[in-house]
């Protein structure tokens, strides 16, 4: 009896199986024809950047480098602010973010940087230079244009760098077919 019991359920274990639906007619089970794709959001705290032509990675939102023939070390940070949009009509969310690089001097330059969407993973652009001591408010991806605007505060022409930024400004970047982050001229 159990011989009898072991043979029936095989069987109809066996007809079941020929019974699972198949994708478009391809004869393989849906689950074999289903495609892993992985994919990371980005995180400008831990990324890597070309900063005046050279690699700067971030680790938890900080890179401490030292020069080779001086003892002054450059801190760069990821400061956010981040906006999301369409920078390059592919119809994919891409994001940009501001940096600041403090060389040890007097200065703290500002920078920002896109990341890119590609094939379900970013790359990132150039970081373009916004000025040195300035007061960076907000970014803002215009998706009709595919660009950004920049808003930040500087000083007025004349005044020294020990001022204050009190005036607002606007600078227009857009991503190029290569890939690199530069400014319009409007």
């Amino acid at each position: 009896m159990r011989r009898d019991l072991a043979i029936g359920v095989v069987a109809v274990a066996s007809v079941l199986g020929a019974c699972q639906p198949e994708k478009q007619g391809l004869g393989k089970p849906r689950d074999a024809e289903q495609a892993t794709v992985v994919t990371t959001p980005f995180d400008g705290a831990n990324a890597t950047y070309t900063i005046n032509g050279k690699p700067v990675t971030l680790v938890k939102g900080v890179a401490e480098m030292t020069s080779e023939n001086s003892a002054m070390v450059t801190t760069t940070r990821y400061m956010g602010q981040e906006a999301i949009g369409d920078l390059d009509g592919d119809g994919q969310a891409d994001r940009v973010f501001w940096i600041a690089q403090d060389a040890g001097g007097s200065g703290t330059f500002y920078y920002v940087v896109a990341a890119i969407q590609k094939n379900g993973g970013y790359s990132t652009t150039n970081a373009f230079l916004v000025g040195d001591r300035i007061a960076p408010e907000s970014l803002e991806i215009r998706g009709d244009a595919h660009e950004v605007h920049v808003l930040y505060a500087d000083r007025k022409p004349g005044e020294p760098m020990i001022t204050r930024p009190s005036e607002g400004k606007v600078l227009l970047l857009k991503v190029n077919r290569d890939g690199v982050l530069e400014g319009l001229m409007k």
